[in-house]
């Protein structure tokens, strides 16, 4: 049995004679969509490590979407490379169910628009795969250490590679990090937005507050932060690993998410932060008071 049928196990698929085992997951699924939009936001990633492996690499696949007419369906490529245009070149690694433009071991060339996911071996553990960990969340948690040892590698929340900017939550979060590693006070704040913070605080009273309020709160807030670093140091993320395997929409402009952080001495925790889409992009405004 190859990686790719193994990642399926025996659970959740048709077994065909033969062939690569395939998964059914629905397409309209709210955690599929997130994880192929995680895909696409770490695909930087992915492009870098395949560019320049180093040993602890040890495999690399990518996950397309292939439209025949009215039918489609994602399928793993494995061997992939781009082109200096970005374009995508594999070979087909699962015998297709529902199109009959390509065939198992065909060597192909695809838009890299139609990336769904990728995945690569670490160390072996499991980086990406953001649509093999949908397919695992979906399991009763009863089967999933039967579905990790079909696999035969280790699953954990993984290691995310976010770009660190303004262009999604977990960027800011990442961001602000950076900004305590480098002990800078001013890019700390810029990755914060008091304003905001203050009336999300004020919000739960479920009291009228005017403009002049929500700004003297922030004032407040701004300070406390400052007085904070200022008499305990800045937070330590040296040389952590960060996963953010959930966000929790409250509206457009208001994400709750889950960072999951790997310390260098094997320490791990978990927290919640709430991130806000400002004018000049994402930033964070603290952490969810886990007991509201």
């Amino acid at each position: 049995m190859g990686l790719l049928s193994k990642i399926f196990g025996k659970k959740n698929v048709e077994e065909r004679k033969d062939e690569p085992d395939m998964v059914y997951v629905p397409n309209e699924d709210e955690r599929m969509n997130w994880a192929i939009e995680k895909a696409n936001l770490t695909l930087w990633y992915f492009e870098e490590s395949l560019a320049k492996p180093q040993p602890h690499h040890a495999y690399f696949s990518i996950k397309v979407h292939i439209v025949d007419g009215e039918n489609s369906e994602h399928i793993w490529l494995t061997e992939p490379h781009f082109d200096d245009e970005g374009n995508l070149f594999g070979t087909v690694g699962n015998e297709p169910v529902n199109v009959r433009t390509v065939k198992l071991n065909q060597k192909i060339g695809i838009n890299r628009e139609l990336i769904s996911d990728w995945m690569s071996i670490e160390n072996g553990r499991l980086i990406g795969g953001y649509t093999i960990r949908a397919i695992r969340d979906g399991i009763p948690e009863k089967d999933r250490a039967e579905f990790d040892r079909s696999i035969g590698m280790y699953i954990d929340e993984g290691v995310d590679h976010f770009k660190m900017d303004f262009d999604t939550p977990e960027g800011a979060i990442l961001a602000l990090e950076n900004a305590y590693n480098a002990k800078d006070i001013d890019a700390a704040i810029a990755c914060k937005d008091f304003f905001e913070e203050a009336k999300t605080m004020l919000s739960v009273m479920q009291t009228e507050f005017d403009t002049d309020t929500i700004a003297e709160m922030a004032e407040v807030l701004e300070l406390s932060f400052i007085n904070n670093i200022e008499e305990h140091g800045f937070p330590d993320f040296s040389g952590l690993q960060n996963a953010f395997p959930e966000r929790k929409k409250i509206d457009d402009s208001h994400y709750v998410i889950t960072e999951v952080c790997w310390f260098p001495d094997g320490g791990k925790s978990v927290q919640l932060l709430n991130t806000y889409k400002s004018a000049k992009g994402w930033v964070v405004l603290g952490p969810v008071d886990t007991a509201e």
